[in-house]
């Protein structure tokens, strides 16, 4: 049966929850290569998905499959070294695994190392090369980047300060679902940075934000409702 069609059976396998069967499909392909297959097997062991739970088995596989260039592996040794689980934990090494998998392309890889750059965690603080991730990720549809790249805009944090760049980017970042990019949206609406003041468009990103459970929109939501401003 050629590999591709392996590749498919396996997948149905592990969609039906039939785990320790597609495991054996995944184990034969990552004999025969496959770097994918390799780093799903790692994935097995990570999770406990119908065999025993070991990170100790999970970071063979992901090892194999990252140094041969799978992203995907990249990223889940940086996930296993930040949270310290089945290694000593290390933000440094983490931040290596994840810009090696954000070097790649992967949008959330290129999110994570930028935050890291932002905070300094695993990594000189460095404010410019996390606009630039961001900006990487953002390009690649990440709600999150969007918004984070917007906060660097409007502190004008390793890039010119700008109200308006931060207000399109908050913009992209809330019509993409992100709460916390709807809040802040909502704020630039209210005070009138980078777009004309709107109390109406404010409260609406607002609103928006809170039924997605953001705690600083659903207290301000809060207050307006008690002191009568708005019914909802």
């Amino acid at each position: 049966m050629p590999n591709n069609q392996l590749k498919s059976e396996a997948l149905a396998l592990f969609n039906a929850k039939e785990y320790e069967k597609s495991l054996e499909l995944y184990e034969y392909l990552a004999k025969q290569g496959d770097l994918q297959s390799l780093s799903t097997v790692g994935y097995f062991y990570h999770n406990g998905l119908g065999v025993g739970q070991s990170y100790a088995k999970a970071i063979e596989y992901y090892q194999k499959a990252s140094d041969a260039g799978d992203h995907t592996s990249s990223f889940n040794l940086g996930l296993l070294y930040l949270r310290g689980l089945g290694v000593e934990k290390s933000a440094e090494k983490a931040h290596a695994y994840y810009l090696k998998a954000a070097v790649k392309g992967m949008p959330q890889a290129q999110f994570d190392v930028a935050l890291m750059f932002e905070n300094g965690e695993g990594c000189a603080q460095n404010y410019s090369e996390s606009a630039f991730w961001y900006e990487e990720s953002a390009k690649r549809g990440n709600a999150e980047a969007f918004n984070n790249l917007g906060a660097l805009f409007k502190e004008g944090l390793g890039v010119e300060q700008s109200d308006k760049k931060a207000y399109i980017l908050f913009k992209q970042s809330a019509t993409r679902g992100s709460p916390q990019g709807q809040f802040n949206l909502g704020a630039m609406y209210d005070q009138g940075l980078g777009c004309e003041a709107n109390q109406e468009k404010a409260i609406e990103w607002c609103r928006k934000a809170s039924f997605q459970g953001h705690q600083k929109a659903k207290d301000i939501m809060h207050r307006m409702q008690q002191d009568g401003q708005i019914v909802f």
